[in-house]
């Protein structure tokens, strides 16, 4: 079942690769009702106790595959449902520490039929949530 908060508190952890921590995963539940094909998405921006995480630090995975940010205009046919999680996976080497946590997304996406903000034509989201990083 999925959290009323956007960022999803569970799922949130240390990625492990040969052994290693190599990053971290958030959990992110989608904010538009009819959901998001992936070309409407942008690229996003995670901040993490204030240290910034952009472009090929951060990947997405929705419904079971992957993408680089920069893959997402290739994919059309894929669809981030509003009962769906994606998953922002970060590459930061060591992961983070243990503990509470100060976690910042943003992202944008475009819909060709709302109107979109003047100064950049897309519709941007931006989600705070503090949330511990256990074990």
């Amino acid at each position: 079942m999925l959290e009323k908060q956007n960022i999803q508190s569970r799922g949130f952890k240390n990625v492990l690769e040969g052994g290693k921590i190599v990053g971290f995963q958030i959990p992110f539940r989608a904010t538009y009702y009819r959901g998001v094909w992936l070309t409407q998405l942008r690229p996003a921006t995670i901040t993490v106790d204030g240290e910034k995480f952009e472009g090929n630090q951060i990947s997405w995975t929705i419904n079971g595959k992957t993408y680089e940010q920069d893959e997402l205009k290739n994919f059309p046919d894929v669809n981030w449902n509003i009962q769906d999680l994606a998953i922002f996976t970060v590459r930061k080497p060591g992961g983070l520490k243990l503990g509470l946590h100060d976690i910042e997304v943003q992202y944008h996406f475009s819909a060709s039929y709302l109107p979109p903000r003047i100064d950049t034509g897309l519709f941007q989201n931006k989600f705070n949530r503090k949330i511990v990083l256990v074990g």
